[in-house]
């Protein structure tokens, strides 16, 4: 390329980068205009946000407070809950052993009756039945020898000869 052209080139260059800087000043201008007007608008509200900032802050630190009581509380509460559990434990365990003891009372008891009451029907069987049993054989064999002494004579030949038959 000649010299020439080269000063067309460099020219439109200079006057593009010209161009673009005034394009550039311009929006930075209309940017400074909308921050001002920005600016000025914030400037009316900032009193009421500072006020809100504030009334949040102290709203924080009494949520603060109110949160340690109550991580204090529910400490003491689980802390107190863990005690009266163990109390709970250690009573039910001693329920526990004292039923199992009395469990065991009773059904010593209930064996000792037991054998009280075999050993009363069998004196009982002894004592009492056992000689009604006798007095019962007794009265037997008495019945049975007036029956014998009471019967009318002998026997007929009739009859004697029947029961030989039914012998034979």
């Amino acid at each position: 390329m000649d010299q020439s052209t080269q000063s067309i080139f460099l020219i439109i260059f200079v006057g593009l980068a010209a161009l673009a800087m005034l394009i550039q000043s311009v929006v930075l201008l209309g940017m400074f205009f909308v921050a001002r007007d920005l600016r000025a608008k914030i400037l009316k509200i900032w009193p009421e946000v500072e006020s809100i900032v504030a009334v949040s802050r102290r709203t924080v630190e009494r949520v603060e407070k109110q949160v340690e009581k109550i991580g204090t509380t529910s400490s003491a509460v689980l802390d107190t809950t863990k005690q009266q559990l163990g109390k709970v434990d250690e009573l039910l365990s001693d329920v526990s052993t004292r039923a199992k003891i009395q469990m065991d009372r009773a059904e010593l008891v209930l064996d000792d009756s037991m054998t009280r009451i075999q050993q009363t029907v069998a004196i009982v069987q002894s004592g009492v039945l056992r000689p009604i049993r006798e007095v019962h054989g007794i009265l037997s064999g008495i019945r049975t020898a007036i029956a014998y002494l009471g019967r009318a004579g002998r026997a007929t030949v009739d009859h004697a000869t029947s029961d030989e038959e039914m012998f034979i």
